[in-house]
């Protein structure tokens, strides 16, 4: 109902508020039912029921303003609260004062601003109820008294003040329970900002780094490469040679273009979106892509789906991230990778990536992910690959995630939203 709000705690906590009025007003209708149909009590009904009125009035634009994206303030919650003691008082004061059973209700708005404000409200909250009890004690309206039914009427004053201990104490314990679980979900919020804010500065280091790299290796690329082409010139002959040196140009080149492409998009990394494209086409670019990099990897695909495909956007990083997982699937898998991937209505892809490795051990399936964590040899592997690929993909809204399959192997499950 209101999903538009802010999550701030005070507006979390101004919804509660705004809920248990609701039950306040329903309970004090139904209580006035109850007295005037059962109970033979001369009360100012017309006051009473004027009060309830201007409640429920009061509520309704607790209600308008609750569907307003204005930040809810402390004055403001604290004033929301002295609404309800107001009405409280006056409806004591019509009802016996100090005598009526549910003067104890004044600890219900004493509580949540205890539980939800600074202490100067909750001590000021404090000075106000106590004030109004003692004024109760005074000046208030009193109840008609039947010396006949003395008796009865104890009795119906001891059910009240066990009502009135039931209803505080389950209205309590409930807000102080939602009130921990706020606290705990801020909480949660609070660690998950602060460790993506630790991971984006990681990202930012190693963009540096990669940036640095990008120009230190162009310039031994470049060389390889016409060293490439003499020997392949020299050697015209030897057709073993010719293919070998062949596919060490292919590389060569690969490596050119994407340090190109690196260096490129450093600058509009965050701003790019890419462009749009039907994720079959999107997908086997990607799988073209790899067989150059990895021409020695055996692997089937397969991939389900409602024709036309829907599209994906086509980033270099999200292509770069789906890259990295395959290649570490490759390191991991001793002889074939099953691939496979499956869109449907709800425009969300499915990509499976099985290797048939040993699997993943305890330690790999609760550290996967971090930043410089590799299972390689070392000078095999950097340890950024699975974490950047992580990165990038719960970037674009999407997810990762790692299991062992029941017949040996590991999973990789990659999921991505897509559009219609």
């Amino acid at each position: 109902m209101f999903s538009d709000l802010s999550q701030s705690p005070l507006s979390k906590n101004l919804q509660r508020l705004f809920l248990l009025r609701n039950i306040a007003i329903a309970a004090q209708c139904l209580t006035f039912a109850l007295v005037y149909w059962t109970i033979d009590i001369v009360i100012p009904w017309t006051q009473m029921i004027t009060v309830v009125t201007l409640l429920a009035l009061l509520n309704l634009l607790t209600w308008i303003r609750l569907h307003r994206n204005w930040p809810v303030s402390h004055l403001e919650f604290f004033l929301q609260l002295q609404i309800d003691v107001l009405a409280l008082s006056t409806l004591l004061y019509f009802s016996g004062g100090s005598t009526n059973p549910f003067i104890s209700l004044f600890l219900l708005p004493m509580t949540i601003a205890a539980a939800t404000l600074p202490w100067r409200y909750t001590w000021t909250m404090a000075i106000i109820t106590i004030a109004c009890y003692t004024l109760l004690l005074f000046n208030y309206v009193p109840l008609p008294h039947d010396h006949n039914k003395h008796l009865t009427e104890f009795a119906l004053h001891v059910s009240g003040m066990w009502l009135a201990f039931v209803l505080s104490t389950v209205i309590i314990a409930w807000f102080v329970v939602r009130m921990s679980s706020s606290i705990r979900e801020r909480d949660q919020d609070l660690a998950k900002a602060r460790e993506h804010a630790l991971r984006n500065e990681q990202i930012i280091a190693l963009g540096t780094l990669a940036a640095g790299a990008a120009h230190e290796l162009g310039t031994p690329l470049s060389t390889m490469a016409v060293v490439a082409g003499e020997l392949q010139q020299e050697y015209t002959q030897d057709a073993e040679f010719q293919n070998n040196i062949h596919i060490l140009r292919d590389q060569i080149a690969h490596c050119k273009q994407t340090l190109t492409q690196l260096l490129a998009k450093a600058g509009q990394a965050r701003a790019e979106h890419g462009s749009e494209l039907s994720v079959d086409i999107f997908l086997n670019q990607i799988l073209d892509k790899w067989k150059l990099i990895r021409p020695s990897v055996k692997f089937t695909y397969q991939s389900t789906g409602d024709l036309p495909a829907p599209k994906i956007m086509d980033n270099q990083l999200l292509s770069q991230s789906l890259l990295n997982l395959l290649n570490n699937a490759a390191d991991a898998s001793s002889e074939c990778i099953e691939i496979k991937s499956h869109w449907d209505s709800n425009l969300e892809l499915k990509l499976e990536i099985n290797d048939d490795g040993k699997g993943l051990s305890a330690e790999v399936m609760q550290r996967a992910g971090e930043a410089f964590f590799s299972t390689k040899a070392p000078g095999q592997g950097f340890g950024i690959g699975l974490f950047l690929a992580n990165a990038n993909i719960e970037r674009f809204g999407g997810s990762v995630r790692l299991f062992n399959l029941e017949g040996g192997g590991a999973c990789t499950q990659v999921v991505l939203p897509l559009i219609g």
